[in-house]
């Protein structure tokens, strides 16, 4: 379990800002950890605000919500440049979804982090290809903390690591849940992928 550095700043310093990502396959828990960091820095009572993408909407057009329906209230934004608008004074900063973002969403959480902000970044690390998605990379790169959290295949049992599309769109981004999508570890993702090519 991740445990928060000591986010209080000395006499006479600067408070010193990081990023965290939270990174993993559908269904590992990236959202469900994001919440419980950000309920303990409500907690903590520092100033949080809270971000999504608008195009996900899946449970609930405001509140980022866990598939264990954990939900949290958060502001849905256009453009990751929004979130740096919107952040104004606070001391942590939480966003879901950064898959979702182009890639200015790097350059927004290092601006944030550079003025002192707790950052902490949730997002699916790879698309359903097994190929990287979007930002994620770079925001892996540049991450002071990076938690890779698993889900359990639904063809094994074992770890899972890879998200399987259950349909055959081929669009990169399809927001869907169980009927769309599966969690697989490395073996059934590669055992789907050339059964869906033959």
């Amino acid at each position: 379990m991740f445990i928060e550095p000591h986010i209080g700043s000395r006499l006479g310093r600067e408070r010193t800002g990081w990023i965290e990502v939270i990174s993993g396959c559908m269904f590992s828990g990236k959202t469900e950890e994001l919440i419980r960091r950000l309920n303990r820095a409500i907690i903590a009572k520092q100033r949080v605000e809270i971000f999504k993408p608008v195009l996900d909407k899946r449970y609930h057009h405001e509140q980022i919500v866990s598939h264990d329906d954990t939900s949290i209230r958060s502001t849905p934004v256009n453009f990751a440049n929004d979130i740096f608008l919107l952040a104004g004074d606070c001391d942590v900063v939480g966003i879901d979804e950064a898959q979702f973002f182009d890639e200015s969403i790097v350059e927004v959480c290092n601006a944030l982090a550079n003025q002192g902000k707790r950052i902490i970044v949730a997002g699916l690390d790879m698309d359903y290809e097994g190929k990287p998605f979007g930002p994620m990379p770079y925001l892996l790169a540049v991450a002071e903390f990076v938690t890779k959290v698993h889900a359990i295949c639904a063809q094994t049992g074992e770890l899972a690591s890879f998200s399987f599309r259950l349909t055959h769109h081929e669009s990169q981004v399809l927001l869907g849940e169980k009927k769309e999508y599966e969690a697989r570890s490395r073996r059934a993702f590669n055992e789907g992928m050339m059964k869906r090519k033959k």
